[in-house]
């Protein structure tokens, strides 16, 4: 069983919903597993840590996730059409596995939220694909043969999966929104497969 690392930062739970469904989609492929990571927060205060273990959710991510997994699908809320500070810092410390090369030739994709529909989510998904092109990533989107692409109303970009949460929950997710989340997870974990 080869692993595909989903790593992302959530602050009221739509990203990680979005998570969540991208791990349903890598899970769909045979001989492929998701393995679900997030970030601490950053703090201004440069002498507050996080403890090493969150106290709910998944693991945070260490360096060796990237090193050990055969894809990567990457996921942030929008900040100013970018990526958060938390997730770009976590990328800020992989030099060392960037010199190995040890993401090099391993497809990975990239999804987002924000709270508008137009709060600079591609802008976020192109941003947050740089890193990972650095590391020697393929990087793989939505294709408009997926059909839900062209007919979605709220979240979904060829760029990557992506949730608009307007005026609903953080964390509820359309249809559409769940779907093409889960097409990029599984589209990553079969080229990662095929790869192998």
């Amino acid at each position: 069983m080869s692993d595909v690392l989903v790593l992302y930062y959530s602050v009221h739970g739509a990203t990680e919903a979005l998570a969540r469904e991208v791990c349903r989609g890598i899970d769909s492929v045979a001989g492929m597993a998701s393995r679900l990571r997030t970030v601490p927060p950053v703090s201004a205060a440069t002498e507050q840590t996080e403890p090493d273990v969150p106290e709910s959710g998944p693991p945070y991510a260490t360096p060796t996730d990237l090193a050990e997994c055969a894809g990567l699908v990457m996921g942030s809320p929008t900040r100013f059409g970018n990526m958060a500070a938390a997730l770009k810092y976590f990328l800020d410390g992989t030099a060392s596995e960037w010199l190995a090369g040890d993401a090099a030739g391993k497809p990975a994709g990239v999804f987002t939220s924000t709270s508008t529909l137009h709060g600079g989510q591609e802008s976020t998904l192109l941003t947050m694909a740089v890193p990972l092109l650095h590391h020697g990533m393929l990087i793989t989107g939505i294709p408009y043969t997926e059909e839900r692409l062209s007919t979605t109303t709220t979240g979904g970009s060829p760029y990557g999966a992506s949730h608009v949460t307007w005026n609903r929950k953080a964390d509820t997710l359309s249809d559409d929104e769940r779907k093409l989340a889960r097409t990029l997870g599984q589209r990553v974990a079969t080229i990662a497969s095929r790869l192998s």
